[in-house]
C-alpha cells in the first residue's frame, strides 16, 4: 500500500492539484512499496517525548476546522506503544470545543514543532476520550510534578504520520533554550578570558558580573544585560535598587556611576541597566557607551536601594517618570503589578522614539499608564495629577531636576507631607542663587573655599582629602559628617528631621550663611 500518510491525505482533488503544479511525479513514489509510517520508531518516540506542546486540529459538526494548542512539561504527550499516544487533558478555559468536536468526529491531526532545530512531525489519528478513574491507561498519563488539574485523558490511535521539510520554519527559542545558550557562551567567554594576559575587567567590588547583552532602546539609550560571572543566582534586589559601576573617563580618571536596575526585581538570573548618552554630561555615560562591550566583566558592590517602596496594602501610588527616569519606575511598576497594588504611571518624554520601554510598558499596564510625548503636543500636568490624587497617595518620581523641583514646590503648596514624596535623583540639585562659602575642618582647623557651583564634597576631594561617599545625590548618608557651627541648607533626602541639627551631607547640602564648621 506504500506510505500510509500519503495514501490517506492525497485525495483525488489533491492529486489533481499536484499534477497541475507538476509535483505529482515526486509524490507518487510515496504511495509505492511497502506499507510504513503508521508505526512509531524510537526516533519518533524520542522526538515526541521531548516536546512541551502540540497543535491539534479537529472538525465540527458543521464542517469547520478548529486548531487548539495543548501543552505541559516536556513529555506530557506519552508514547504508549508504536501505534498509540496519550495525554492528560488539563483544566483550561472550559470551552470544550475540541472535546465536543471529537464526540461527533474522532479524527484529529497533530503538529509537533521543534522550532530551534526547524523540525516538524505531522500525525493523524483517532481519539478516544477516557474519564479519570475509569480506564487502566489513565495512570500512565499523569505527570508526577505538574500540579494542574486533570479533567480527562485523550488516547490517540495513530493512523499515519509524516515528517515535513524545514523550509520556512523560523527558529524560536524557549527561556530554557536561551539560558542554556547563554551559559554555554559564558563558559566560552570564561575560557577565552583565561587565555588573555590582561582581560577587560572594570571595578574591584565583590559582585562579579559579565555583560551578556546590549540593546539599543532609543537613539541615545542603550541597555546592558548583566549576568553572574560565576553563573549562579544574583543577589535579590528590590524595586528601585541601583548598581554602582566604575567608569574610565577620557582623561584616564575613574569615577563611580549609579544606574537603576530596570529589569523585573523578581528575576535572579539577570540585572539590566539603561544608560542615556548625555551630550552635555560629565562624560560618564559617553564612556560607558564607548567602552562597555559584550563579554566585559564588571566587579561591583552589591546593589543598594535608596528608593524605598514600603507601602500600606491599599495605599494608592502614582509614579512620575521623565525621560530616562523611567528606569527605576519600570521596576517599581512591575513589582506593584505583581503584588496587585493599585498604581498609575505617568511617563513624559520628547517623543515615543526617545522613550525607552514605552511599548512593553503599554502592553503590560494598559490603562494604568499614560504617555506624554512632547512632539505630539501632550504635556504632563504635575499640578493636575497631584491635586486630583487621593489624600493618602504616595508619589514616586524620577527625572530631570526641573521635574523634581516642581513636584517639591507643589507638594509644599498642596500640603502633601514629605513622607508621601519619594525621589530618585540623577545628580545633585544646584541652586541658581548659591553663593561661595568657606568650610572649616574642626579636626585640623583648615579652611576650604567652596565655589558657588561646587559641592562641599568635591571641594574636600580637590583638597586631597578622602571623604567617604557613594551616591553624591543626598540619598544614601554615606558621606554624612557632624555639623559643628553655621546655618545649614539641607538638600538631602536621607536625613531625618531630628538628625539635621547635628548632621550634614556635604555631597548636596550647603550653607545659608557664608561659613560652616564640620567635624572632618
Amino acid at each position: 500500500m506504500g506510505h500510509k500518510y500519503a495514501n490517506l491525505m492525497f485525495t483525488d482533488a489533491v492529486k489533481a492539484i499536484q499534477s497541475e503544479k507538476r509535483s505529482r511525479e515526486n509524490y507518487a513514489r510515496m504511495e509505492e512499496g511497502d506499507d510504513f509510517n503508521y508505526l512509531l520508531s524510537e526516533f519518533e518516540a524520542e522526538f515526541i517525548s521531548e516536546r512541551d506542546s502540540v497543535y491539534m486540529a479537529s472538525v465540527s459538526e458543521t464542517g469547520w476546522p478548529y486548531v487548539q494548542h495543548r501543552g505541559g512539561p516536556a513529555g506530557f504527550m506519552k508514547v504508549l506503544d508504536a501505534k498509540t499516544l496519550g495525554f492528560a487533558d488539563f483544566s483550561g478555559n472550559r470551552q470544550y470545543i475540541s472535546t465536543g468536536n471529537i464526540s461527533h468526529n474522532n479524527r484529529v491531526s497533530l503538529f509537533f514543532m521543534d522550532y530551534p532545530n526547524r523540525r516538524r512531525l505531522k500525525l493523524i489519528g483517532r481519539v478516544e476520550v477516557i474519564e479519570a478513574a475509569q480506564h487502566e491507561l489513565f495512570s500512565q498519563l499523569k505527570l508526577d510534578h505538574y500540579r494542574a488539574k486533570i479533567e480527562r485523558g485523550f488516547i490517540i490511535h495513530i493512523e499515519a504520520f509524516d515528517w515535513n521539510c524545514p523550509q520556512h520554519i523560523t527558529p524560536r527559542y524557549t527561556e530554557d533554550d536561551v539560558n542554556t545558550m547563554v551559559e554555554q557562551r559564558l563558559s566560552e567567554l570564561g575560557q577565552q578570558a583565561s587565555t588573555i594576559n590582561e582581560p577587560k575587567v572594570m571595578g574591584a567590588g565583590p559582585l562579579g558580573l559579565v555583560i551578556t547583552g546590549i540593546r539599543q532602546l532609543t537613539p541615545q539609550i542603550r541597555a546592558y544585560e548583566l549576568r553572574s560571572a560565576n553563573q549562579d543566582a544574583l543577589p535579590q534586589v528590590t524595586a528601585g535598587s541601583h548598581l554602582e559601576v566604575l567608569v574610565i573617563l577620557d582623561d584616564g580618571s575613574s569615577v563611580l556611576r549609579h544606574y537603576s536596575i530596570c529589569s523585573n526585581p523578581a528575576r535572579r538570573d539577570i540585572y539590566e541597566i539603561a544608560v542615556l548618552n548625555k551630550e552635555q554630561g560629565l562624560g560618564g555615560s559617553s564612556a560607558i557607551h564607548q567602552q562597555y562591550q559584550l563579554g566585559m566583566r564588571l566587579n561591583c558592590p552589591v546593589p543598594a536601594n535608596y528608593f524605598e517602596t514600603e507601602l500600606e496594602p491599599k495605599q494608592p501610588v502614582i509614579l512620575l517618570a521623565g525621560g530616562i527616569g523611567i528606569t527605576p519606575m519600570k521596576a517599581i511598576a512591575q513589582s506593584l503589578a505583581e503584588r496587585g497594588h493599585a498604581f498609575h504611571l505617568h511617563y513624559a518624554g520628547r517623543s515615543q522614539a526617545d522613550m525607552a520601554f514605552f511599548d512593553r510598558l503599554q502592553r503590560a499596564f494598559g490603562e494604568n499608564m499614560t504617555l506624554y510625548p512632547a512632539n505630539e503636543g501632550k504635556r504632563l500636568s504635575i499640578r493636575g495629577v497631584m491635586q486630583n490624587a487621593a489624600s493618602d497617595t504616595v508619589f514616586y518620581a524620577c527625572g530631570p531636576a526641573g521635574l523634581l523641583r516642581e513636584i517639591s514646590e507643589l507638594a509644599e503648596d498642596l500640603s502633601i507631607t514629605a513622607d508621601r514624596i519619594r525621589f530618585e535623583r540623577f545628580s545633585p540639585e544646584r541652586g541658581t542663587n548659591d553663593h561661595a562659602i568657606t568650610v572649616t575642618l574642626a579636626g585640623t582647623g583648615k579652611i576650604i573655599e567652596v565655589g558657588a557651583q561646587q559641592s562641599i564634597l568635591d571641594a574636600l576631594i580637590d583638597e586631597g582629602l578622602a571623604p567617604l561617599y557613594s551616591c553624591k545625590t543626598g540619598q544614601c548618608k554615606t558621606c554624612v559628617v557632624e555639623l559643628i557651627e553655621g546655618e545649614p541648607d539641607h538638600r538631602d533626602t536621607a536625613l531625618q528631621e531630628a538628625e539635621k541639627t547635628t548632621q550634614f551631607c556635604p555631597c548636596v547640602s550647603r550653607a545659608k550663611t557664608k561659613h560652616l564648621t564640620l567635624k572632618i
